[in-house]
């Protein structure tokens, strides 16, 4: 095995042992891979980012919840999203007919995670994931296959590796694809025989087929608000991840305020809002939305800024007024 000498990972025995797995396994030019090795750049600023001390978690309201919120639900993002749909209307009907995912959740996504292709990121992916890969140790193993998809889908795509800019993690295009959700779920929806991230049209499909695959349940809700009276509430687990029957619930004074359907298991969400916190039950949909953030801020603010992306461009593709 020859030594790759020169870059910021060059003397990293990580940097050898991938590029050995990925002449062994996938059929890659050694030279090739060195050169490549040679030219990524360490950056330090990810990693203090990502070592900083976290604050401590409030045990009373804090308005995190509403702050979050007002990050997404801007009368620019809303009537952007709207323009989108207008001009994206055919792509979003064909992309709904064929994975069965509303129009209004991709717009929401994408608007959530770029501001509808506006701000893609701008950092070299090859980087940001080599950062991670080899000098971030608690999420090392996630982050060298990462890299490692990351370079197999340079090589098949046909791209020079240092080209692609993303987010400080390594996410890319419209929908900030990981490399590995590029592999499961990107989809070539243009016809021109690429899967190409920074592609709307592409993005919109990929999108779709992420939630489709993910389980999104044509036609049914996606959150309710709930009522909490007593003290039953504070004293239960919440979060996405939760599940409670709705008669469990109800016997600590928690329920519905619209009709729910899509079962009676559901989970229990509290948002830190500005004033209280909020009660929610989440559906199986609201779940689904997780998987690509496993956050439940981040699945509310994607649920909202639907709602009001499509109440204000119209089921009927007409803007609503807003009067």
């Amino acid at each position: 095995m020859s030594p790759i000498g020169r870059g910021d990972y060059g003397g990293y025995a990580a940097t050898a042992r991938l590029i050995d797995k990925l002449v062994r396994e996938e059929g890659f030019d050694r030279a090739h891979l060195e050169q490549v090795f040679a030219r990524v750049e360490r950056q330090q600023w990810i990693l203090d980012f990502l070592n900083k001390p976290k604050g401590k978690k409030s045990s009373v309201p804090t308005g995190a919840w509403t702050r979050y919120r007002a990050k997404f639900l801007t009368e620019a993002n809303i009537s952007k999203g709207a323009s989108f749909w207008r001009r994206y209307d055919g792509v979003l009907r064909r992309a709904e007919a064929k994975y069965g995912v509303p129009p209004e959740y991709v717009v929401a996504i994408i608007g959530v995670e770029t501001r509808y292709g506006g701000y893609t990121g701008k950092h070299r992916v090859v980087d940001a994931l080599a950062t991670l890969a080899f000098d971030f140790p608690r999420r090392s193993e996630f982050f060298t296959g990462e890299l490692e998809a990351f370079l197999i889908m340079s090589r098949d795509e046909g791209f020079d590796p240092f080209q692609p800019r993303g987010s400080y993690a390594g996410a890319m295009g419209l929908g900030q694809f990981m490399p590995s959700s590029f592999h499961k779920w990107a989809v070539d929806f243009d016809g021109d025989g690429k899967r190409d991230l920074w592609n709307t049209v592409d993005a919109i499909g990929s999108v779709a087929n992420y939630f489709a695959d993910h389980g999104w349940r044509e036609g049914e809700p996606v959150i309710v608000r709930a009522r909490a009276s007593g003290s039953g509430a504070r004293a239960m687990k919440t979060g996405y991840d939760t599940s409670y029957r709705l008669d469990a619930l109800s016997n600590e004074g928690i329920v519905a305020t619209a009709a729910l359907d899509g079962g009676d298991q559901v989970s229990l969400i509290k948002l830190d809002a500005r004033g209280g916190y909020e009660y929610w039950l989440g559906l199986k949909n609201f779940y689904v939305i997780t998987r690509y953030n496993h956050s439940s801020y981040y699945a509310m603010a994607v649920h909202q800024l639907a709602q009001a992306v499509l109440r204000r461009h119209g089921p009927s593709g007409t803007v609503v007024s807003q009067r």
